[in-house]
């Protein structure tokens, strides 16, 4: 991901993550970055290879080769993971044999995992799923004149066989992909019956294109399969909390806080961390977005709001306020809830003049804070913005003012020299995604007018 923040402020409120990489470009820097920072908050992976619509549709691969291609990437992702594997959180690598790898086409919405096929198999055949789910990964053919398993590339008689996931996942994809794009509406048919695919009336008057991506989401629903591998492989908060707590907590290990956050007790003290603030349709106002780690948060309830330079013991740094709401993020709406139990995320209402991004809430005067997010990297490319009409600066103030609190990594600084108002960013997509944020929705559509990003340079002089 270009956008660390994000990723970071929603790192520490998860415990579980879903690593996407594309089956044509594999693992790239980026992919490491994340991976590195999920592993060190302790937050266990499981993985979708994706893009799986250009891998039949555009790229010029056989089967074995596709195979080949998810495998390289499974096994890069798991370097890394064994690189900076933790011991508290047991083995994280991920296996396809263990659904703990799943194959997808997001923009088509559809994916699986060998589960999907292990079962489909196994029902078939009469045989065992697990078994069948180790068969449909790795050195694992079957010879159909021997009628018999085996695990190397040649039958008894010394003909080529065909991988087993080539075989029974991959073939039966392409023969949908096949009939869906030249229309051949007859092996379709036959194709739904024997996969159980419930195709509706007005699905059928679609061709193309169009037609697969509808005959796709019907067979393999993209939801079902992650959710079921999310549900099946990520720990609940009660299981990653024991582990986590060492991690999240800076007072000493033994005391009561640290205890409830550990069993992620609900009616122990309240522990809450904020790790972004996110701006409403209300002008000006933010909801202080995060998770409970021990406790109950209620509408109406006085806290203890711990900034990020907050200390144990000293009065800097430190509100203590009433909350207005609790409130739950579904997507783009929220939904007023009287009280939200720890192991949960939400927002809150009447506290965004005392946060400036992140930090720690408490109901008792003997909780320290919870540690500060680490960012993986720092703002270096800037650029100057002023607005097109000089009768808008003080839009443009209120503007850098509001992005500022939105985004951790974005720096806001006036230029000595120009007294131009400059906007760092850690990456120029990152930069460009701010500065449409601030023209849209933090200045209502007033235009900017932009300099060139640029990069500061730094140079040093060690002695040997």
């Amino acid at each position: 991901s270009c956008l660390p923040m994000q990723v970071t402020a929603a790192l520490r409120v998860t415990d579980g993550g879903l690593v996407v990489v594309d089956c044509v470009e594999g693992v790239c820097v980026q992919t490491e970055t994340v991976l590195r920072q999920a592993l060190a908050e302790r937050i266990r992976p499981v993985m979708t290879i994706n893009k799986l619509d250009r891998a039949f549709l555009e790229l010029p691969l056989d089967h074995e080769e596709m195979y080949q291609n998810f495998v390289k990437s499974v096994e890069n992702a798991n370097a890394i993971i064994s690189i900076y594997h933790d011991e508290a959180l047991g083995d994280v690598q991920v296996y396809p044999d263990k659904g703990t790898v799943s194959f997808s086409a997001g923009l088509h919405g559809w994916a699986f995992t060998l589960t999907k096929f292990a079962r489909l198999y196994a029902a078939k055949f009469g045989v065992d799923e697990k078994k069948m789910m180790e068969r449909l990964w790795g050195e694992s053919f079957f010879d159909q004149k021997a009628k018999k398993w085996v695990k190397k590339g040649e039958g008894a008689d010394g003909t080529p066989l065909t991988r087993a996931f080539c075989q029974f996942v991959l073939d039966p994809i392409q023969k949908m992909f096949n009939a869906c794009m030249n229309d051949q509406f007859d092996k379709l048919d036959k194709m739904y019956k024997a996969l159980s695919v419930d195709m509706k009336k007005e699905d059928m008057e679609l061709r193309g294109k169009a037609l697969l991506k509808r005959s796709m989401q019907r067979w393999l629903p993209a939801h079902d399969a992650l959710l079921e591998m999310m549900v099946l492989h990520l720990p609940s908060p009660a299981k990653a909390q024991a582990y986590r707590y060492e991690n999240l907590y800076t007072g000493p290990l033994d005391d009561k806080y640290a205890q409830a956050i550990k069993t992620c007790d609900p009616n122990g003290p309240l522990c809450m961390y904020v790790s972004k603030m996110v701006p409403t349709s209300d002008k000006g106002r933010f909801l202080a977005f995060g998770r409970v780690f021990s406790g109950t948060i209620r509408s109406g309830q006085k806290v203890r709001i711990m900034g990020p330079n907050y200390e144990f013991g000293k009065k800097e740094d430190l509100a203590i306020k009433n909350i207005q709401r609790t409130v739950l993020m579904m997507g783009r709406r929220t939904e007023a809830v009287e009280s939200v139990p720890c192991g949960n995320t939400v927002a809150l209402v009447g506290i965004d003049q005392f946060l400036v991004k992140s930090g720690t809430l408490a109901d008792e005067e003997g909780a320290h804070p919870l540690t500060n997010m680490k960012y993986s990297v720092s703002p270096v490319v800037r650029v100057s913005v002023a607005p097109k009409n000089p009768a808008e600066l003080p839009k443009l103030v209120e503007g850098l003012k509001r992005l500022a609190k939105s985004d951790p990594l974005v720096q806001i600084q006036i230029d000595e020299n120009t007294n131009e108002h400059i906007v760092a960013g850690v990456g120029e997509l990152h930069l460009e995604i701010c500065l449409k944020d601030l023209e849209e929705d933090y200045m209502n559509g007033a235009e900017l007018v932009k300099g060139e990003p640029v990069v500061g340079y730094r140079e040093t002089v060690s002695k040997e």
